[in-house]
Protein backbone atom coordinates (compact mmCIF):
# COMPACT_ATOMS: atom_id res chain seq x y z
CA UNK A 1 0.00 0.00 0.00
CA UNK A 2 1.09 3.85 -0.65
CA UNK A 3 2.39 5.54 2.26
CA UNK A 4 3.35 8.52 0.32
CA UNK A 5 2.34 10.28 -3.14
CA UNK A 6 4.74 12.85 -4.75
CA UNK A 7 3.39 15.28 -7.58
CA UNK A 8 6.03 16.71 -9.29
CA UNK A 9 6.21 19.05 -12.85
CA UNK A 10 9.21 18.63 -14.40
CA UNK A 11 12.35 20.68 -14.04
CA UNK A 12 12.39 24.26 -15.85
CA UNK A 13 13.37 23.00 -19.34
CA UNK A 14 15.77 24.37 -22.23
CA UNK A 15 14.02 26.66 -25.22
CA UNK A 16 17.14 27.18 -27.12
CA UNK A 17 17.20 25.18 -30.02
CA UNK A 18 13.75 26.12 -32.00
CA UNK A 19 14.23 23.08 -33.62
CA UNK A 20 13.79 20.72 -31.48
CA UNK A 21 9.92 19.45 -31.05
CA UNK A 22 8.25 20.06 -27.81
CA UNK A 23 8.96 16.24 -26.84
CA UNK A 24 12.56 16.29 -27.33
CA UNK A 25 13.36 19.88 -25.29
CA UNK A 26 15.87 19.35 -22.60
CA UNK A 27 16.43 20.70 -19.28
CA UNK A 28 18.33 23.91 -19.10
CA UNK A 29 20.93 24.66 -16.48
CA UNK A 30 18.75 26.29 -13.84
CA UNK A 31 16.24 23.22 -14.14
CA UNK A 32 19.43 20.49 -13.87
CA UNK A 33 20.70 21.94 -10.67
CA UNK A 34 16.19 22.19 -9.49
CA UNK A 35 16.18 18.79 -9.89
CA UNK A 36 19.62 17.62 -8.18
CA UNK A 37 18.16 19.67 -5.74
CA UNK A 38 14.46 18.23 -4.97
CA UNK A 39 15.57 14.83 -5.21
CA UNK A 40 18.61 16.06 -2.68
CA UNK A 41 15.64 17.97 -0.12
CA UNK A 42 13.65 14.33 -0.28
CA UNK A 43 16.35 12.57 0.38
CA UNK A 44 17.13 14.34 3.16
CA UNK A 45 13.58 14.90 4.81
CA UNK A 46 13.11 11.08 4.55
CA UNK A 47 10.20 11.55 2.07
CA UNK A 48 11.83 10.25 -1.70
CA UNK A 49 10.06 8.15 -3.70
CA UNK A 50 11.08 4.35 -3.98
CA UNK A 51 9.07 4.47 -7.30
CA UNK A 52 8.35 7.60 -10.02
CA UNK A 53 5.97 7.57 -12.68
CA UNK A 54 7.14 9.35 -15.37
CA UNK A 55 6.14 11.20 -18.68
CA UNK A 56 8.41 9.92 -21.42
CA UNK A 57 9.68 13.59 -23.13
CA UNK A 58 13.25 14.53 -22.44
CA UNK A 59 12.69 16.81 -19.84
CA UNK A 60 10.58 14.26 -17.70
CA UNK A 61 13.13 11.74 -18.22
CA UNK A 62 16.09 13.94 -17.35
CA UNK A 63 14.26 15.43 -14.37
CA UNK A 64 13.60 11.76 -13.13
CA UNK A 65 17.31 10.51 -13.30
CA UNK A 66 18.40 13.83 -11.83
CA UNK A 67 16.28 13.08 -8.79
CA UNK A 68 17.55 9.32 -8.82
CA UNK A 69 21.19 10.23 -8.52
CA UNK A 70 20.37 12.49 -5.58
CA UNK A 71 18.38 9.62 -3.23
CA UNK A 72 20.57 7.04 -2.02
CA UNK A 73 18.98 3.44 -2.85
CA UNK A 74 17.44 2.27 -5.82
CA UNK A 75 14.10 3.63 -7.04
CA UNK A 76 12.58 2.43 -10.21
CA UNK A 77 11.57 4.65 -12.65
CA UNK A 78 8.60 4.09 -15.34
CA UNK A 79 8.04 5.92 -18.46
CA UNK A 80 4.10 6.81 -19.08
CA UNK A 81 3.84 8.12 -22.45
CA UNK A 82 -0.13 9.01 -21.63
CA UNK A 83 1.47 11.32 -18.80
CA UNK A 84 2.95 13.43 -21.50
CA UNK A 85 0.89 17.27 -21.58
CA UNK A 86 -2.42 14.53 -20.03
CA UNK A 87 -5.07 16.53 -17.49
CA UNK A 88 -5.59 15.24 -14.42
CA UNK A 89 -8.13 12.44 -16.41
CA UNK A 90 -6.09 10.97 -18.15
CA UNK A 91 -3.65 10.51 -15.33
CA UNK A 92 -5.80 8.95 -12.97
CA UNK A 93 -7.10 6.39 -15.96
CA UNK A 94 -3.78 5.99 -16.72
CA UNK A 95 -2.90 5.06 -12.73
CA UNK A 96 -5.75 3.61 -12.30
CA UNK A 97 -4.89 0.35 -14.60
CA UNK A 98 -1.97 -0.07 -12.36
CA UNK A 99 -1.95 -2.32 -9.30
CA UNK A 100 -1.02 0.22 -6.22
CA UNK A 101 2.44 0.14 -5.43
CA UNK A 102 3.78 -0.25 -2.05
CA UNK A 103 5.99 2.59 0.06
CA UNK A 104 6.35 6.51 -1.77
CA UNK A 105 5.12 6.67 -5.25
CA UNK A 106 5.92 10.17 -7.26
CA UNK A 107 3.52 11.11 -10.36
CA UNK A 108 6.06 13.35 -12.79
CA UNK A 109 4.43 15.32 -15.67
CA UNK A 110 3.61 18.75 -17.36
CA UNK A 111 1.42 21.62 -16.75
CA UNK A 112 -1.33 22.05 -16.86
CA UNK A 113 -2.19 18.18 -15.75
CA UNK A 114 0.31 18.53 -12.56
CA UNK A 115 -1.74 22.30 -11.49
CA UNK A 116 -4.82 20.03 -11.60
CA UNK A 117 -3.31 17.00 -10.02
CA UNK A 118 -2.85 19.20 -6.95
CA UNK A 119 -5.68 20.88 -6.85
CA UNK A 120 -7.44 17.61 -7.30
CA UNK A 121 -5.58 15.82 -4.31
CA UNK A 122 -5.38 19.05 -2.11
CA UNK A 123 -8.35 20.96 -3.00
CA UNK A 124 -6.15 24.35 -3.53
CA UNK A 125 -5.36 25.47 -6.85
CA UNK A 126 -1.94 27.33 -7.71
CA UNK A 127 0.17 28.74 -10.06
CA UNK A 128 2.18 25.28 -9.97
CA UNK A 129 6.07 26.31 -11.34
CA UNK A 130 8.56 24.01 -13.03
CA UNK A 131 10.11 22.01 -10.26
CA UNK A 132 7.43 22.22 -8.15
CA UNK A 133 6.96 18.90 -5.67
CA UNK A 134 3.49 18.29 -3.66
CA UNK A 135 3.71 15.90 -0.84
CA UNK A 136 1.15 13.97 0.35
CA UNK A 137 0.71 11.41 3.52
CA UNK A 138 -1.66 8.25 3.62
CA UNK A 139 -4.26 9.36 6.16
CA UNK A 140 -4.35 6.54 8.88
CA UNK A 141 -7.15 4.65 8.27
CA UNK A 142 -5.62 3.51 5.21
CA UNK A 143 -9.47 2.48 3.81
CA UNK A 144 -10.03 4.57 0.66
CA UNK A 145 -8.87 3.74 -3.02
CA UNK A 146 -5.40 5.46 -3.60
CA UNK A 147 -6.53 7.76 -6.19
CA UNK A 148 -9.60 9.14 -4.08
CA UNK A 149 -8.69 12.53 -2.40
CA UNK A 150 -9.94 11.39 0.66
CA UNK A 151 -7.00 8.76 1.11
CA UNK A 152 -4.72 12.29 1.52
CA UNK A 153 -3.40 14.57 3.68
CA UNK A 154 -0.78 17.50 1.76
CA UNK A 155 2.21 17.69 4.27
CA UNK A 156 4.04 20.02 1.95
CA UNK A 157 4.73 21.79 -1.10
CA UNK A 158 8.61 22.21 -2.31
CA UNK A 159 9.54 24.76 -4.41
CA UNK A 160 13.21 24.81 -6.64
CA UNK A 161 13.43 28.65 -5.46
CA UNK A 162 12.72 28.00 -1.85
CA UNK A 163 15.93 25.61 -2.19
CA UNK A 164 18.55 28.02 -3.50
CA UNK A 165 21.36 28.77 -1.72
Amino acid sequence: MLSRLLLMRHAKSSWSDGNQSDHERPLNERGRRAATSVGATLSARDIAPDTIWSSDSKRTRETAMRLIRAIPGAQTVNYTPEFYHAGVETVLRACGKQIEPDGALMLLGHNPGWSELHAYFTGQYINYPTGACTVLSRKPDGQSDWLDPAAWTFTDLILPRDLET
